[in-house]
C-alpha cells in the first residue's frame, strides 16, 4: 500500500473540512446528493465519452493501483543481469537459455540474445516494447487527467442549474440562502475532486508508469552489453550509472529479486 497517496488524499480532505467548521459551518452542509450526481456522473459519463469502454472499465483497478506502492526494483535488476553476464561469461550465451530470470520482459530480452538476435534489431524489438506499455499506461493515467479537467466545468454547470431553479423561487425569500448555498455545493465538489483525487491520481500513475521506463530501459542496456561480451564488472558499473546514489553502493534487498515479475504483463 502507498502510504503516501492514502495518507495525501486524507490530508486534503481533513483540511478543508477542518478549516470549513472552523469558520462556523456544519458538516451537513456539505451534503448534497444531486450535486454529487451531476459532478461525479457527468465527470465519468464525460470521460468515458471521451474515449471508450475498454478504457472506461480499467478505471476501478487504474485506482486501486495508484494506491499500491510497487518495488524498486533497480538495484535487483543490476544484480540479476551482472549474475547473467557471469554465468554468459563462464559458460556462454546458450547457457542462459535453460537460465530462470525474474521477469517476463528480462526473459523475452534474454531469449532474443539466445537466439542470436542481432543487436540492433533486440535493440528495436525491446524498444517498441517499451513504447507499446507507455502507450497503454499513458491511455490510463490520460483518463484521470482528464477527469480533474472536466470536474470542475461539471462544478459549474450544477452551480447553475441550482441558481436557475432559485431564481425560479424568488415568492419565498425566506429559502432564497440555503438554496444558493446549496447550489454552490456542486462547484465545491467539482474543485475538491479533481485537485484532490483525480488530478493525484492521474500524476501517481504517471509516475509509476515512468519508474517501469526506467527498470525496463535497464534491462536493455544489460542484456546488450551482455551480448557484446562485457566484463561483468564493467557492465555492473555501466548500469549503476543509472541507478540514484542511495541504490549503487547499497545491497540489493533479498526480497527483491522474488518480487520482480511484478512489472508482467499483469502490471502494465
Amino acid at each position: 500500500m502507498d502510504l503516501a497517496t492514502i495518507a495525501g488524499l486524507v490530508l486534503g480532505l481533513v483540511a478543508l473540512v477542518t478549516a470549513f467548521v472552523l469558520e462556523g459551518g456544519h458538516l451537513t452542509s456539505l451534503l448534497g446528493v444531486t450535486a454529487a450526481m451531476i459532478v461525479f456522473g457527468g465527470t465519468v459519463g464525460a470521460t468515458v465519452a471521451s474515449g471508450s469502454l475498454a478504457d472506461a472499465k480499467r478505471i476501478p483497478g487504474l485506482i486501486l493501483r495508484s494506491l499500491k506502492a510497487p518495488p524498486d526494483r533497480r538495484r535487483a535488476l543490476v544484480d540479476e543481469l551482472v549474475a547473467l553476464a557471469e554465468v554468459a561469461r563462464r559458460e556462454g550465451l546458450l547457457a542462459l537459455e535453460d537460465r530462470e530470470v525474474s521477469d517476463s520482459f528480462l526473459r523475452r530480452a534474454v531469449m532474443l540474445v539466445v537466439d542470436g538476435t542481432d543487436p540492433e534489431t533486440t535493440r528495436e524489438i525491446l524498444e517498441r516494447d517499451i513504447a507499446a506499455m507507455e502507450a497503454r499506461h499513458q491511455r490510463g493515467y490520460t483518463m484521470f487527467l482528464t477527469m480533474g479537467g472536466f470536474a470542475p466545468t461539471m462544478g459549474i454547470i450544477g452551480t447553475v442549474l441550482g441558481l436557475i431553479h432559485v431564481l425560479s423561487n424568488l415568492s419565498s425569500p425566506d429559502e432564497l440562502g440555503p438554496a444558493i448555498a446549496v447550489a454552490f455545493l456542486a462547484t465545491l465538489y467539482g474543485v475538491a475532486s479533481a485537485n484532490l483525487i483525480w488530478i493525484p491520481i492521474g500524476n501517481k500513475l504517471r509516475r509509476q508508469s515512468e519508474h517501469e521506463v526506467e527498470e525496463r530501459a535497464i534491462v536493455v542496456e544489460g542484456v546488450l552489453g551482455l551480448q557484446a561480451g562485457d566484463n561483468p564488472r564493467v557492465l555492473r558499473e555501466k548500469l549503476a550509472a543509472a541507478l540514484p546514489p542511495a541504490l549503487r553502493a547499497a545491497p540489493a534487498s533479498p526480497t527483491a529479486a522474488s518480487m520482480a515479475g511484478a512489472m508482467a504483463e499483469g502490471g502494465e
